[in-house]
């Protein structure tokens, strides 16, 4: 499989993972795909996708993106300060346990961001073919300099593609300062993050199998779990139905 090369949005982005309630994710994922995607988009962010946690059954996670932190800044007023929020805060709130656990991220390079998201579904419009996303985090020992970036960016990349499972996108921490500080993020870690697509028709198994094979263990995660703090973190992530990245 080649990697076609697309135009990239966002150099700024929060994967947020939210623990609802007991029994609540399906209620917040109604109020947010009927309520809160177009007016956050309207306040000039890019919501790249909301998926369930397959593994958790109370874990709800989502993307977001921004042009710069300037503009993450206003966006966030925009929205969080607006009528919008204010009407459904209340609902939404009562869903969640934890709102706090959100990486602040950004590009390891000119390719490795998100491409431009496709039209969002309307509400109600039949889901096209369900897809499974793999969010892997890295959370990495000390100070991060390109090197790991690169690499997972140059040989990770390319292996996942050439195995029939596409590469979403490669993101590191963004160590600037939060500019919206009512909502926090984690911070002083280094992390790397990959995020990959793969269908319902064998994808698994076909990730399962690049990811036991020598060449993964020797290539990328010899050399990842060199630089790693804490043991990996695994997403399996299941689109919503109005999600974007799907």
């Amino acid at each position: 499989m080649t990697v076609v090369s697309r135009p990239l949005r966002c150099p700024v982005v929060e994967l947020r993972q939210y623990t609802l309630h007991p029994g609540r994710r399906d209620d917040f994922v109604d109020l947010f795909e009927r309520e809160l995607l177009e007016p956050q988009e309207a306040a000039g962010m890019t919501l790249l996708g909301q998926f369930r946690d397959l593994d958790h059954p109370d874990r709800f996670v989502w993307l977001r993106g921004f042009d710069d932190m300037t503009s993450r800044a206003r966006a966030l007023a925009e929205f969080y300060d607006g009528p919008v929020w204010r009407s459904h805060r209340d609902r939404a709130n009562a869903t969640m346990v934890d709102s706090d656990d959100v990486l602040l991220l950004r590009p390891t390079s000119p390719s490795g961001g998100f491409p431009v998201p496709p039209p969002r579904r309307a509400s109600g419009e039949p889901a096209p073919v369900r897809s499974t996303v793999v969010a892997t985090v890295w959370s990495l020992d000390g100070p991060l300099d390109d090197a790991p970036a690169e690499h997972l960016e140059q040989v990770a990349r390319p292996l996942l593609a050439g195995a029939g499972v596409e590469p979403v996108a490669s993101l590191r921490t963004e160590h600037a300062a939060n500019t919206f500080p009512a909502l926090p993020v984690r911070a002083g870690e280094e992390v790397l993050v990959s995020l990959v697509r793969h269908d319902a028709d064998g994808g698994a198994e076909r990730l399962a199998r690049l990811e036991s094979s020598a060449r993964w263990r020797e290539e990328v995660l010899t050399p990842l779990a060199a630089a790693s703090a804490r043991p990996v973190q695994r997403l399996r992530l299941a689109p919503t139905p109005r999600s974007s990245l799907r």
